[in-house]
């Protein structure tokens, strides 16, 4: 996002995800805040991922939801059960996807988050 308003609190999400972990209280009001921003950007894959995540996190009281792979898997292939997800890990890597939209694998990442929350 190119608002500085937004990307410090992009910034103060990553920090207080280190800090704290997934502190429902704070971390739902912030998204949703971030959200705010997307909407005046115009950005609805972003608005939708927001939202997705922030209720996700209400309903789960975490995020499980594990970032997405580097590798295209193949048909045929055969995949090793769920990686065991870090919730703050995956939840920064979101959060810090929403930075810089101008970059592909950003956006390709997003969506890939946006049907895994939906698909959850």
């Amino acid at each position: 996002m190119e608002n500085k308003k937004a990307i410090k609190l992009i910034d103060k999400i990553l920090e207080d995800l280190d800090k704290t972990g997934i502190n429902t209280d704070t971390l739902i009001e912030d998204l949703k805040n971030l959200r705010t921003y997307a909407l005046e950007q115009q950005v609805p894959l972003v608005v939708k991922v927001l939202r997705f995540t922030y209720e996700h996190i209400e309903q789960n009281n975490s995020f499980l939801i594990p970032i997405p792979d580097d590798e295209p898997i193949e048909e045929g292939t055969e995949v090793a059960n769920e990686t065991t997800i870090d919730p703050v890990e995956s939840l920064k890597y979101l959060v810090s996807l929403t930075k810089s939209l101008n970059n592909r694998m950003n956006i390709s990442d997003l969506k890939e988050y946006r049907d895994a929350l939906m698909e959850y």
